[in-house]
């Protein structure tokens, strides 16, 4: 595997798209340290403590915990992943968007439509969470006004919208489907942090060895196959590939 990454950091188009795919992923980890304006950051994080359930901190991990944060790419590339399903159960039951699909323009006016209901699906969601949540601790009650509610509202609509061009930017000039890299490499960066609870939930909080052993073997089928299905994930990407022998015989 060490060898095949070298390999292909040895042709000039792979290396370029690796490295564009890698700044573009920094860039999302940057931005989920951005805070949304005039947010309170804690509240969420105390939120989260009192939840006794999993669907919320499943959406985190969509999110590599920009939602829990409450930064400015609080909504992830979930939008665009809805709205792609969307358009597509439209285009399946509408013979009219089923045949657009197949030329080549209609196929980009469906892109079109696509980001224009991720924007949309985006404003809604950001609304919400600014109103509904505004009024329970995430805005003061000071700066509970217009400004402030569309100022969040504003704020976690852009940045889905900047996610969203993100990957499709990776599918262009990176090494392909740019949403499915986005989510699994949100999924990944919180592993590290969820194993670290567990241990210290489970290990470390364990009376003696026989049950630090004992949370130790529960933990491992908890974690690896997050790890596994990660794997799998990436392993059906498209990947642009590139060998030497066709590039030697271009020059």
């Amino acid at each position: 595997m060490f060898r095949t990454i070298v390999n292909a950091f040895k042709i000039k188009d792979v290396r370029r798209r690796l490295l564009y795919t890698l700044i573009a992923l920094l860039i999302i980890r940057l931005g989920s340290q951005l805070p949304v304006p005039g947010v309170n950051r804690n509240y969420f994080a105390d939120w989260f403590a009192q939840q006794t359930g999993d669907a919320f901190s499943f959406f985190d991990a969509f999110t590599g915990g920009s939602f829990t944060s409450m930064s400015v790419f609080a909504l992830g590339i979930t939008p665009y992943i809805m709205a792609s399903i969307i358009i597509q159960m439209l285009t399946l039951s509408i013979p009219k968007l089923e045949e657009m699909s197949r030329e080549e323009d209609g196929h980009k006016k469906l892109n079109e439509a696509t980001r224009y209901a991720t924007v949309a699906l985006a404003l809604f969601e950001a609304i919400g969470m600014a109103v509904g949540f505004g009024q329970k601790g995430l805005l003061d009650p000071q700066n509970r006004n217009f400004m402030n509610y569309a100022t969040v509202a504003l704020a976690l609509t852009a940045g889905a919208a900047f996610v969203m061009w993100l990957g499709e930017q990776i599918t262009e000039k990176g090494i392909g489907n740019g949403s499915s890299i986005i989510l699994v490499y949100n999924i990944a960066s919180r592993i590290p942090s969820d194993i670290s609870g567990l241990y210290n939930q489970f290990v470390a909080s364990a009376s003696n060895v026989g049950r630090a052993i004992l949370s130790g073997i529960i933990i491992r089928p908890v974690t690896i196959p997050d790890i596994t299905a990660l794997f799998h994930e990436s392993a059906g990407q498209s990947v642009y590939v590139a060998c030497a022998c066709c590039r030697s015989h271009k020059e």
